[in-house]
């Protein structure tokens, strides 16, 4: 907690980065190569680990540690991921399972499904049955050995059956990486267009874009201003903060422009750990970040004051999912992980079994 505030990663997964789990060639070796490189480029130093200590199987245990105890926050979504280049998807079904069972005061999950396989309204049944998730992680694109195929969010035969399926069911968001594409993938499928027809034909459902500001910012802007049940993630923009902080401040500045204060109210704060520490961007965003006075004047933008942080930071998550933030204060504030963090921060990564090689 930060001076009061509930801090929430909208966004945290555990991956298994181990040949085993590659299934689809050089496209998986691709998107581990990407997300490695990534990891590297955006870390500040001193939070750089090598690649014989990345490219592993990080479990959740570590990923709550990095969250909860070398880092401020309260909260974190845990995300069932379906990127297909994995046999598990990435970070599987089990994962998000440990994480709901053994802190279920702590994580809150998101299906996945790959809406291109045959079973993905059953597999989402099964997984709203058993997680009890809040919302639905999708990837825009299907691996299938050396075959990779892509869907868009206004496909009325893929798309929309399973988002009905989804708002039957009680989840509120629906999850979609957009922005970065993953490796040697068609760009369309990554860009903003699509998902027009999803937000307008669904006005029910929270519509998510993950790594919202790494690309296509003045459409997300004018998605946040037509469409009130548009979000964005900020995953992989928040590690901006560290290594290119005028880029961040940009991409903020232009999604927040045509709506303003709207705008700021549909901003989710996430880091996408395990891949980054996510202790530096958020202490750096908290302590640090503002609008230039130029940028304010020329650009008519609000300030991102200490309010307009709270709001990104948890509330506008909580207030998303429903969740109230002081029952959930409450319930974490004398937990091990609380106890553990009132002794002192441990040195970056010490609580993973990558400890000691971070540089």
């Amino acid at each position: 907690m930060l001076d009061g505030a509930l801090v929430i990663d909208a966004v945290a997964h555990s991956y298994d980065f181990r040949d085993t789990n590659n299934a689809s060639g050089r496209y998986s070796q691709a998107v581990t190569d990407l997300i490695f490189g990534a990891h590297t480029a955006l870390s500040p130093a001193g939070y750089r680990v090598p690649r014989e200590q990345f490219i592993r199987d990080w479990d959740v245990e570590e990923t709550a540690n990095l969250l909860f105890v070398e880092s401020d926050y309260d909260l974190a979504c845990h995300h069932v991921l379906q990127l297909s280049a994995y046999h598990d998807g990435g970070s599987g079904l089990e994962k998000a399972r440990e994480a709901k069972r053994r802190w279920p005061d702590r994580f809150i999950v998101y299906a996945g499904v790959d809406p291109l396989q045959p079973n993905a309204v059953e597999s989402l049944e099964q997984q709203v049955e058993e997680l009890d998730p809040v919302g639905l992680k999708l990837y825009p694109n299907s691996w299938r050995g050396e075959e990779v195929r892509g869907w868009l969010m206004d496909d009325p035969e893929v798309a929309f059956p399973l988002f009905a399926k989804a708002q039957q069911l009680g989840l509120k968001v629906v999850a979609i990486h957009k922005a970065v594409p993953l490796g040697p993938v068609p760009m369309k499928h990554y860009r903003m267009d699509d998902l027009d027809a999803a937000a307008d034909a669904f006005p029910g459902l929270a519509f998510e874009v993950v790594h919202g500001g790494m690309a296509f910012v003045e459409e997300t802007a004018w998605q946040l201003a037509r469409y009130p049940n548009v979000y964005v993630n900020l995953e992989v923009t928040a590690s901006l903060t560290m290594s290119a902080p005028a880029q961040f401040t940009q991409a903020l500045a232009g999604m927040i422009g045509p709506s303003g204060p709207g705008a700021i109210e549909r901003l989710l704060w996430g880091t996408g750990c395990s891949v980054w520490h996510p202790g530096p961007p958020l202490e750096w965003f908290w302590n640090s970040f503002a609008f230039p006075q130029e940028l304010l004047e020329g650009f008519g933008l609000p300030q991102i004051d200490q309010d307009a942080k709270r709001k990104i930071l948890g509330e506008n998550y909580a207030r998303l999912i429903g969740l109230d933030v002081e029952d959930a204060k409450a319930r974490i504030a004398d937990d091990a992980f609380a106890r553990r963090r009132a002794e002192g921060k441990p040195e970056p990564y010490a609580t993973t079994r990558s400890a000691g090689t971070a540089g």
